[in-house]
């Protein structure tokens, strides 16, 4: 019994150190960045940024693989799917995390069982823009323009559920008016159809809107944030404005499969908020209308909360849903 009792013991510790192990030897080969949306878009900015960065300091190759699709579900359910070996990871925004478990009835994965949050790396403000040809300064005049004519005016998005339409949406049921959506398939055609008379407005993120402003063909009204941005600081909220409610950070965040080492996240992460210290790396992001975060996990897991709180009674106001 005392023999059977030693090799118990042997074989629980060898255990626990096994994981302790795994992590001093990382990394030892290739590590992917999964980006649930294509090249170009703002994850995937940033998830280049991060492997560009990280990988000379891990002495391994770091590559960045886009699989996008419906919402940001295809990527998101390979990241939940992948093995936790600590060779894959994630970036991704809120959409995936928050609104689309409530948009999909059949989604793919279960955000908050199998993927680890990690640290929201940056974010960026959303911006209330409108067609100069509206002839409106403010959104107080936006709104009297909207009682005044219901119906009669539309907005752009990128998609139906995107941040983007629930965003417009809430401002819909804040001006007690309905207001026309098209969708589109990225922030660049929605201020194209601004730009060409096809919609007169949208809340979108900054970078895709703020180069535009600055020429005086779109107007920016307002941020859709908590308070002020850093990067835009002399656009008044929608709630300083007198619309409450209305918060749409552009954030975007790392993840891990579920049941990845703890070390290894820990290890990964630390590289990420190390990225995001550094003058040169925050400088790029300001160029981009973008501000770095590196929260904690349990910060991501409030924000990615809040988010779920915020836009589930817009959708189901909405009736919006996906059937797939």
């Amino acid at each position: 019994m005392r023999i059977l009792s030693a090799f118990a013991l042997l074989a629980a510790s060898s255990l626990l150190v096994l994981p302790v192990q795994a992590a001093d030897a990382w990394p030892a080969k290739t590590i992917r960045i999964l980006v649930p949306f294509g090249p170009g878009s703002t994850p995937d900015t940033m998830a280049r940024m991060t492997a560009d960065y990280i990988g000379p300091k891990l002495g391994v190759p770091v590559v960045v693989e886009n699989k996008a699709g419906a919402g940001g579900n295809i990527g998101t359910a390979a990241m939940a799917k992948a093995d936790p070996d600590g060779y894959t990871f994630g970036i991704t925004i809120s959409g995936p995390l928050a609104a689309n478990t409530v948009l999909f009835p059949n989604l793919p994965y279960k955000p908050a069982q199998d993927l680890d949050l990690l640290t929201i790396a940056a974010t960026q403000p959303s911006v209330l823009v409108v067609s100069p040809s509206l002839g409106v300064n403010d959104v107080d005049g936006l709104l009297k323009a909207l009682r005044a004519k219901p119906g009669d005016y539309n907005y752009g998005s990128m998609g139906v559920g995107s941040i983007s339409h629930l965003a417009m949406a809430a401002l819909a049921a804040a001006s007690g008016t309905d207001i026309v959506h098209v969708p589109y398939a990225s922030s660049s055609k929605v201020v194209t159809s601004i730009l060409s008379g096809e919609t007169q407005m949208g809340i979108l993120p900054a970078a895709a809107v703020m180069e535009q402003v600055k020429a005086g063909k779109i107007k920016a009204l307002a941020v859709a944030t908590a308070k002020r941005s850093t990067i835009l600081p002399d656009l008044p909220t929608l709630a300083e404005s007198g619309v409450s409610g209305i918060e749409a950070d552009a954030w975007m965040g790392f993840v891990a499969p579920h049941g990845t080492p703890q070390a290894i996240e820990d290890r990964f992460t630390a590289e990420v908020v190390a990225m995001l210290k550094d003058p040169a790396i925050v400088k790029k992001l300001a160029n981009l209308h973008e501000e770095p975060v590196a929260s904690t996990p349990a910060e991501m897991k409030a924000v990615v909360q809040g988010d779920l709180d915020r836009w589930t009674p817009v959708i189901k106001a909405n009736n919006i849903r996906f059937d797939q």
